[in-house]
């Protein structure tokens, strides 16, 4: 792809340089193949992923190994209770010694963004991120200063553990591209995992050496402009229009999908179809990736969390009962 003029990049030289990535992160995260698709998914879509799981499975290291793959730089934010916006986005202060106001810019100010735990800081420090997010920009005494490109916010946050955390507000969940469920690995895949990492090596850490850089900022945004190409027939745009308003009407649901999971959906769609090496949207692209699009953008009904039911078997309903186009 390097060799190719940024602008003339085409579908083979991208999906390769995409294969390549994946390779290197599965090389190093063993067991989470889908996980990892999902976030180069979020990333080729100019978007920006919340990753869900209980601790050990490796979210922080994923975001870790993905830096490590970009010629770019990487800020990590541990949210905590006691964590103020001004520690998020910076703010001004004025210089004694040169009289004069001088803006000391946040951690927010890098490509890519690890907030890591980012439901243990309160509601004020959350919305902070909401700008950030959203206009990929932060506004600081009137003044709007933009953001590095790319520039992409990676959350992970635990399910399980609920005592001194703050539910993520609803605008906020809705700025998040995809939510990405990491599960345990299969029993192959930990004995592999467990072997790698702890033959020779004193400490996790140890089993990773330094590796070059494999994409650089520009390669990243030509990638972006060549999935804004990728072909979507009429009849599936429909579709996914189709899929997002189903969840609006269905009772299993106390709230359903925006306009925007309509916009999300075709652009994740457009660049899983990449991810497989084609020009064109097939209906299975919107469907595989309905679930991770629209799983934090709807809320189930009280009976349905009362019968056990989880928000992907709602789903799961919803996409069956919709028909799709046959092309």
């Amino acid at each position: 792809m390097s060799d190719q003029p940024i602008e003339t990049v085409d579908v083979a030289a991208g999906a390769a340089k995409l294969e390549q990535l994946r390779d290197r992160i599965n090389s190093q995260l063993i067991g989470q193949q889908l996980v990892v698709d999902q976030v180069l998914i979020a990333l080729l879509s100019n978007g920006h992923v919340l990753l869900e799981g209980v601790p050990g499975l490796g979210k922080t290291l994923l975001v870790r190994i993905l830096a490590e793959c970009f010629d770019g730089e990487f800020k990590r934010i541990q949210f905590t209770p006691d964590l103020m916006p001004a520690d998020v986005t910076g703010h001004v202060l004025f210089d004694m010694n040169e009289s004069r106001f001088r803006v000391r810019k946040g951690p927010v100010f890098t490509n890519l963004l690890l907030a890591d735990e980012i439901n243990r800081a309160p509601a004020k420090t959350q919305a902070a991120l909401l700008e950030v997010m959203q206009e990929r920009q932060v506004t600081l005494e009137g003044t709007a200063k933009p953001l590095p490109r790319p520039f992409m916010v990676l959350a992970t946050q635990n399910p399980v553990e609920q005592e001194g955390t703050y539910p993520l507000p609803e605008a906020e969940l809705d700025r998040f591209l995809i939510k990405v469920l990491m599960d345990y690995p299969s029993l192959e895949d930990e004995i592999r995992l467990t072997h790698e990492m702890t033959t020779g090596n004193v400490a996790d850490e140890d089993a990773f050496g330094e590796q070059p850089a494999l994409i650089n900022s520009e390669e990243i945004f030509a990638l972006q402009k060549l999935v804004s190409t990728i072909v979507v027939d009429d009849q599936v745009t429909e579709y996914a229009v189709r899929l997002v308003r189903a969840t609006r009407s269905n009772t299993s649901l106390l709230r359903g999908a925006g306009t925007r999971a309509c916009l999300a959906l075709i652009r994740c769609a457009r660049a899983n179809a990449l991810l497989r090496g084609a020009s064109f949207v097939l209906p299975d692209d919107v469907k595989t990736l309905a679930y991770p699009v629209l799983r934090h953008r709807v809320a189930l009904s009280a009976e349905m969390e009362i019968d056990g039911f989880s928000v992907d078997q709602v789903l799961q309903k919803i996409i069956d009962a919709v028909e799709a186009p046959r092309l």
